[in-house]
């Protein structure tokens, strides 16, 4: 029987971070130190006009949620100006380190929590409105979120989970008919631009520097308690909590971590802001701001303007990134073990899941039934040729599961064909040289499978998206809502969630990155506030 759906503002939710942990009750949202405290109580401002942009029918069913009109109650709740009887709105407190330096107290600045939904399958979820207006977290900011970045969370959060990659949801976009003053670049040209509101969705969004921040300011009491809360509502298959479970725990985020990094390099994501505060302890993607999709391969990029200078966060940097954050979260709960150095052999751990996985990923991805070590080489030759060639990772990938009949029959032809589609370098140029020689040395791998050549493709397509959510494309998407027009956005959004699939008539948003993009703020470079 399928699980009759309800309106969102006659759902009954659910409050446990609330009800369990510590809370700040003062109704003060002035920024502020809340010292001693998990959240404070908080509750979104009103907007003048709410009214729903887009909407997720996947995240939507799996919460038994029907789909609002664009305006009404439903709306109302999605844009912050309508809190029912069931939710106690909070801000969560938490810390972090951003771009390796310690930042102390962060928090939630222009996120608020509505409170739990209980899905279809009996687990809980937290709706989060990012965009709703200002909290003690929010500093010198207004809490607020324009079209632009939101837009960006909304469709991108929805992209990754299609993508089979670890991540937070999104449920909705909403429009608050408010103008937010931003300066994209921080460089002295602020401009008002349409506001909007990401419901966004997790079953925590509990992070690194949630721990962080307890332990460095002694709170030790309240580091247990959201230690203790967090496994007993999340990883309850570890058992009752205790010092040997917290060490469970630990290898067990560790692990999650470093699957989900896998998952991102092989798909060529770059997240752009990997400060502590932006880890999950659940191991999701989390925050989707100046993030990318790798096009001319290069393991220095970084979409984020913010991080020119070290290139910290860069696509290469993203598996030594997991494992500097999960050496902070180590060290923050050091203080709940008789022996904190109880932890530092998980973090060999880490290293070990994040090979073993992203080898099985490439494996699926280059039609391999088995990866044995003499084909380590052979994976470990392709960045290289890839970056000399300037190659696209999603478009070189889909190309090569095409190209599969033509290379086991030695078709010289359909490389330098594959080429030409992939590169950014120009055909027959001497930078192709590496990537056409590998390409003949995998030809000679691949047929030693034993797999038919039709299952072999098969299994690549499925592995290898031809559809990603490159940021010109968003970019253009974002465009044309501004000028009210969401056609484009509905149509991309609709695109990305089936992205290993052949769809006629959507080939242009497979297409390479066009010239212009290049360069284009918001297609090549993003901010923070992007």
């Amino acid at each position: 029987m399928p699980h009759p759906l309800q309106p969102l503002e006659s759902a009954a939710f659910q409050n446990s971070f609330v009800d369990t942990l510590r809370g700040d009750a003062s109704s003060d949202n002035s920024p502020r130190q809340v010292p001693g405290y998990h959240y404070s109580r908080t509750a979104p401002t009103p907007v003048a006009d709410p009214h729903l942009l887009a909407w997720s029918e996947e995240m939507a069913a799996f919460l038994g949620l029907e789909k609002p009109a664009e305006r009404g109650p439903g709306a109302a709740v999605l844009a912050g100006n309508l809190v029912t009887e069931t939710m106690k709105p909070f801000a969560a407190r938490y810390g972090g380190h951003q771009f390796g330096n310690w930042a102390g107290q962060l928090g939630d600045g222009r996120a608020m929590s509505l409170g739990e939904l209980t899905a279809t399958d009996g687990t809980p979820w937290e709706l989060q409105l990012k965009g709703a207006g200002p909290t003690p977290y929010s500093r010198r900011a207004d809490g607020r979120a324009v079209l632009r970045s939101s837009v960006r969370e909304f469709l991108c959060s929805e992209a990754m989970y299609h993508l089979g990659v670890p991540t937070t949801r999104a449920l909705s976009l909403a429009a608050t008919g408010d103008q937010v003053v931003r300066d994209m670049f921080y460089d002295g040209n602020a401009r008002p631009e349409p506001g909007a509101v990401v419901a966004r969705v997790a079953p925590t969004f509990v992070r690194f520097g949630s721990f962080q921040l307890l332990a460095a300011l002694g709170e030790i009491d309240n580091l247990q308690a959201l230690a203790d809360y967090v496994i007993t509502r999340y990883f309850p298959e570890l058992g009752a909590p205790s010092p040997k479970v917290y060490v469970r725990w630990f290898a067990e985020v560790s692990r999650r971590t470093a699957v989900m990094v896998a998952h991102w390099q092989s798909v060529g994501f770059v997240h752009g802001v990997l400060n502590t505060d932006n880890m999950s302890i659940l191991g999701l993607t989390i925050d989707y701001g100046p993030y990318g999709w790798l096009e001319p391969y290069d393991p220095d990029w970084t979409p984020n303007t913010t991080d020119f200078g070290g290139r910290r966060y860069a696509f290469g940097q993203q598996p030594r990134i997991g494992l500097w954050n999960l050496m902070a979260l180590a060290q923050a709960l050091g203080p709940l073990l008789p022996d904190p150095q109880a932890l530092r052999p998980l973090l060999d751990e880490y290293a070990a899941t994040f090979n073993a996985t992203y080898r099985q990923l490439m494996a699926r991805k280059l039609g391999l039934a088995t990866f044995a070590a003499p084909d380590h080489a052979l994976l470990e030759a392709l960045p290289a040729a890839l970056e000399t060639a300037e190659a696209d990772l999603t478009l070189f990938f889909r190309g090569l599961s095409e190209a599969v009949p033509a290379l086991l029959q030695e078709d010289d032809d359909a490389l330098d064909t594959l080429l030409a589609a992939a590169c950014y370098t120009e055909p027959g140029s001497a930078a192709h040289v590496p990537l056409r020689a590998w390409l003949v040395q995998y030809a000679g791998r691949l047929r030693q499978e034993s797999n038919p050549p039709e299952a072999i493709q098969q299994g690549m397509l499925a592995a290898n998206p031809k559809y990603v959510l490159r940021n010109y494309l968003a970019q253009q998407v974002i465009e044309a809502a501004e000028a009210g027009d969401l056609a484009p956005l509905h149509r991309l959004q609709q695109v990305l969630k089936t992205p290993f699939t052949e769809q006629p008539g959507h080939d242009d948003l497979a297409a390479k990155r066009p010239e212009w993009a290049r360069t284009k703020p918001g297609s090549a470079t993003l901010s923070c506030s992007s």
